[in-house]
């Protein structure tokens, strides 16, 4: 039997900064590579777990946080590679692949002579002397087992297992049918009048698409966000719009191979056995123990207080909009494909300015340039482009973070547009986390290697980027998680960066987006990419004067598929999903002109895996956070105040899971907030 070995390139990191040579990653390598990694570590975990000494935090608690460091970055490298650039191969492996790791996962946390090791450490806590973080790093792992059925029976452990299992390749399969859908369909358009509407911008994008699809000298709407939603907004063409529409909202719900309307019943049925397994009423109180929220309740508490003045809001916006179709001599009702399009004509009128005459001043470049600048004003970090590095495709771009001292802290990548090979969204998510432990290579800690992954329309050659509002928002939220991760400064791993609970990690994004429209920001970075010049006061004040405009559709949007994801969780097994995504938009009085943001065939937050599963409500939750925690800044008068901005790193941007959340925001603010404040924001308070 030939032994398996690990590919040296997956775990040798040699580049600069200590960066994968990703030029010499080799897709077919990552099979072996996960067998012998796997290996590895489970030879590790007996190590552990057969110490013939008694058990210490040193021997079993630091042990585990390190342990599985070439597992770890061939899994790094893998999932990295079937998000953002993925192909046949790799779609193959990851069938493969998730169930496997699955049961490496269940093997050790079923393994009962290692949770007793831990178990013994917790019960005697008290008086081990442990730190803080050291408490929370235990309490984490202990809670960690408990979860993958440590207390459970021989026969209850065999069954959870095989339900992780099974839910991991039912994830995988989600994801991979919505990639496939929304690759497969396209609508080819050739100049004429299936273009009225459409900006040049949006032109550019749709052409690029087209000629990476083999159709040079036509124009693709696709299903990439960043294509389909300013389609839906300029597109002259009702009957257009309608067709692109209804693709959209169909992915994941075609009759056929990639059909996931099965897929998600299983994982239903599936998450309901397993939270029964374990204890717990439902799924959804499986997931929310632990977290700010703690019960299903006060999160469905929260959703429907927004949810009925988003709706008085959606239903007021209507109206608006029905006007002006009637304006128009036009006699249609407002249906989901006619909202962005009259959304945009409302926006002209009310505020005399369009998302057509913004975008120009909106250039990917400049956004990026901001980011990093306000990173410099409030942390003192700086980005340094780092040009000729290898990496995983050719739009990736490298950049070294430095300090005030000039000390390399993190290495950031920046993966910014659209492409076939690539799932649609935006995230972070890392290949290295900072840490400050010795690690058995004789390394003392870890520097954390970071990259955010967006979908922006690619212009054609030789023309700029340009974004939209919204994209801009997203840039700057996801390198708000990327920050997150690269000022974490902590010793253990398991609570580094975006280690928090699922409703506290997405505080560092949405706070970070509030200081995209700080006046002085967009002064200085919204320029026209033809004349330099900087965005005109006028429309400057626009633009902030139409911050809350159309929020009553972008909050409906979101708390409906929050509720539904929430109705899914606590209901636990049901006959027909759809059936009960329907019931729910009925109950709560859904506008049959609005859709929910993401329909359960595509939601892939909740589907694709679990880790948004009854946890879509996170982003509410932390906007609550978020908007209060701004508020910090805005009541000094200045949105760069150091003393507070110093605080915000200390407390929030750095520790990690080190600190329980509740006490590291009291520790920031002084106090935990009330959703009046997020209200506000979104121009919806009473």
């Amino acid at each position: 039997m030939t032994e398996t070995r690990i590919d040296p390139a997956l775990v040798e990191w040699s580049g600069p900064g200590g960066l994968p040579r990703f030029d010499l990653v080799r897709d077919e390598a990552f099979a072996e590579s996960f067998d012998a990694a796997l290996a590895m570590h489970e030879a590790e975990i007996d190590a552990i777990a057969n110490d013939p000494e008694a058990p210490t935090f040193e021997n079993t608690v630091v042990a585990l946080e390190i342990a599985g460091d070439a597992l770890s970055r061939v899994s790094a490298l893998f999932w990295s590679r079937a998000g953002a650039n993925t192909n046949d191969t790799i779609q193959a492996l990851e069938r493969d692949i998730a169930p496997k790791m699955s049961r490496h996962y269940s093997k050790i946390g079923t393994n009962a002579a290692l949770f007793k090791r831990i178990d013994a450490l917790w019960e005697s806590r008290a008086g081990l002397n442990l730190s803080l973080e050291q408490v929370r790093v235990l309490e984490r792992h202990w809670k960690g087992f408990v979860k993958s059925g440590a207390k459970l029976e021989k026969s209850g452990q065999e069954r959870l297992s095989a339900i992780n299992e099974r839910l991991a390749g039912l994830g995988a399969k989600f994801g991979q049918n919505v990639l496939a859908d929304e690759k497969n369909w396209a609508l080819f358009l050739d100049e004429g009048e299936a273009l009225d509407g459409l900006p040049d911008f949006l032109k550019d994008a749709m052409a690029a698409a087209a000629r990476e699809r083999g159709e040079d000298g036509r124009y693709a709407v696709t299903l990439s966000r960043s294509i389909i939603e300013p389609f839906l907004t300029f597109s002259a063409r009702r009957d257009l719009r309608e067709q692109a529409f209804r693709a959209w909202v169909a992915r994941g719900e075609n009759a056929g191979e990639t059909d996931n309307r099965g897929i998600v019943k299983e994982t239903l049925a599936l998450r309901a056995e397993k939270a029964g397994l374990l204890g717990y009423g439902n799924f959804a109180a499986l997931k929310l123990d632990n977290t700010m929220a703690k019960t299903p309740e006060a999160v469905n508490g929260l959703l429907m207080q927004v949810w009925e003045k988003a709706v008085a809001r959606a239903r007021e916006e209507e109206a608006e909009l029905a006007a002006l179709i009637a304006e128009e001599g036009r006699n249609h009702e407002v249906m989901p494909w006619d909202w962005r399009y009259y959304a945009e004509k409302l926006r002209a009128k009310k505020f005399n300015f369009s998302e057509a005459e913004l975008k120009p001043y909106l250039q990917l470049e400049k956004v990026i340039e901001a980011c990093f600048d306000v990173a410099e004003r409030l942390f003192g970090i700086r980005a340094i482009e780092q040009k000729g590095v290898p990496v995983y495709h050719p739009d990736v771009r490298v950049f070294e973070i430095r300090d005030r001292e000039d000390r390399l802290v993190a290495m950031f990548l920046g993966d910014y547009f659209a492409r076939s090979s690539k799932r649609s969204g935006a995230w972070m998510s890392s290949y290295q986390s900072q840490h400050r432990l010795p690690l058995p290579n004789g390394a003392v800690g870890e520097l954390p290697i970071i990259y955010n992954v967006c979908n922006f329309a690619k212009p054609a050659e030789g023309k700029p980027a340009l974004l939209s509002l919204d994209d801009a928002r997203t840039l700057f939220h996801e390198f708000g998680h990327a920050l997150h991760g690269m000022l974490s400064n902590v010793t253990y791993p398991s609570v580094s960066g975006t280690g928090v609970s699922r409703d506290f990690v997405e505080l560092p994004s949405q706070l970070y987006e509030h200081w995209l429209t700080v006046p002085e920001v967009l002064t200085r970075y919204a320029v026209h990419y033809q004349t330099g010049a900087a965005m005109p006061q006028a429309l400057l004040d626009k633009v902030l004067a139409a911050r809350t405009f159309n929020s009553g559709f972008a909050t409906v949007e979101f708390t409906s598929s929050a509720l539904v994801d929430m109705a899914f969780h606590t209901r636990g097994a049901v006959e027909d999903p759809m059936a009960v995504q329907a019931e729910v938009l009925e109950t709560i009085g859904l506008p049959a002109s609005i859709v929910m943001r993401h329909a359960t065939p595509h939601f892939q937050h909740v589907f694709s895996g679990d880790g948004y599963s009854a946890g879509y409500y996170s982003y509410m939750w932390s906007e609550v956070l978020d908007a209060d925690a701004f508020s910090a800044f805005t009541e000094t008068g200045d949105a760069f105040n150091p003393v507070m901005a110093e605080r915000l790193k200390t407390y929030i941007y750095s520790v990690g899971g080190s600190v329980d959340p509740e006490d590291a925001y009291k520790a920031f603010r002084g106090k935990l907030p009330s959703p009046e404040a997020m209200l506000e924001k979104k121009g919806l308070a009473a």
